[in-house]
């Protein structure tokens, strides 16, 4: 269960990435980390959702 639950927070991290934060940008140590929390607990809340867009995208990008 451990494994699976490491595998949906890489992979809901990568989505929020792809997805809502594509153009997003931060200044400094303290910008980058805050915009990796704010990722990876948007992440962790619409990964259901952003996971099947983000791989969507990731096909149509290529």
């Amino acid at each position: 269960m451990e494994i699976l639950l490491g595998i949906y927070i890489i992979a809901s991290y990568w989505a929020a990435g792809r997805t809502i934060f594509a153009n997003w940008g931060a200044l400094g140590v303290d910008g980058w980390m805050r915009l990796a929390l704010y990722k990876l607990f948007v992440g962790m809340l619409l990964g259901i959702v952003l996971i099947p867009i983000a791989i969507i995208k990731a096909k149509n990008d290529d």
